[in-house]
């Protein structure tokens, strides 16, 4: 379905509901559901050593800066909700994923 009306039911900075949503939806036969993310930087580290970010080198390690987001049919929209309501997940749309100090 190229040019269905979708419905974004999830979108924020966490993988681990995203993952939880996609598997979820799966299991209860969802078709046309469309999971992905994107990068929320809006500058990257540039210069000579460009392909290492320094802000990766921390204790913890890589920085996971992705916003992740889940869309399905606009008319399974309300039954997409409810199912994962009905799995303790909450479905939120962050409309400000990126962050107050996220652009410049």
């Amino acid at each position: 379905m190229w040019f269905a009306k979708r419905a974004t039911i999830f979108k924020r900075k966490d993988k681990i509901t995203w993952t939880k949503i996609k598997d979820v939806l799966q299991s209860e036969g969802f078709k046309n559901v469309k999971a992905g993310h994107y990068s929320a930087d809006s500058l990257f580290a540039c210069g000579c050593g460009s392909k290492l970010d320094p802000r990766n080198f921390g204790a913890n390690g890589k920085i996971d800066r992705d916003i992740y987001f889940v869309d399905v049919l606009s008319e399974d929209s309300e039954r997409a909700k409810s199912i994962l309501a009905s799995h303790g997940i909450e479905s939120a749309v962050d409309d400000d994923a990126v962050g107050k100090y996220g652009r410049i």
